[in-house]
């Protein structure tokens, strides 16, 4: 019984989603919800990567560009392309991503941590690399990209 709880305390479930032909992970703590693309209302004199805002069951959720926020080419939009609705300390943020693939078990043992050859920068923004079957996902620490002053911006101007 004690060996099944630290198991369960060892693996973390990850939402795992398609960008630039490369598989990324967030904590499903975070991502609260995946809608398919939708209408986005521009919003001026927002950074580059901030695409507008939604209107999700009456709430105004702004909407970023999660490949330009991370600086990965501009990607086309399919039938494939989401929106992941993240949550952070109660703000929630839509990030456009190119497909959501499932919902990933990952054992803490199959995470390695990022790469020293990283800048400084890129660290702050990835936890590490998963090792998930043949894959190689890259886990994205949501709370650092979708920064409380950002995740302001395009429903406060």
């Amino acid at each position: 019984m004690v060996q099944d709880q630290r198991e369960q305390q060892a693996i973390s479930q990850i939402v795992v989603f398609q960008m630039d032909n490369e598989y990324y992970g967030a904590d499903i703590a975070v991502v609260r919800e995946v809608v398919p693309l939708q209408r986005v209302t521009y919003v001026p004199r927002t950074p580059e990567y901030v695409l507008g805002v939604i209107n999700l069951r009456g709430r105004v959720i702004p909407v970023i560009d999660l490949r330009r926020r991370l600086g990965l080419p501009a990607g086309a939009v399919t039938k494939a392309t989401r929106i992941a609705i993240g949550e952070v300390d109660g703000d929630q943020v839509g990030m456009v991503v190119d497909s959501v693939e499932e919902v990933a078990r990952v054992p803490a043992d199959a995470v390695e941590p990022p790469s020293s050859l990283l800048s400084q920068l890129d660290r702050e923004h990835v936890l590490g690399v998963a090792k998930v079957g043949d894959r190689l996902i890259t886990l994205l620490d949501l709370r650092q990209i979708l920064m409380r002053e950002e995740r302001k911006t395009a429903v406060a101007q």
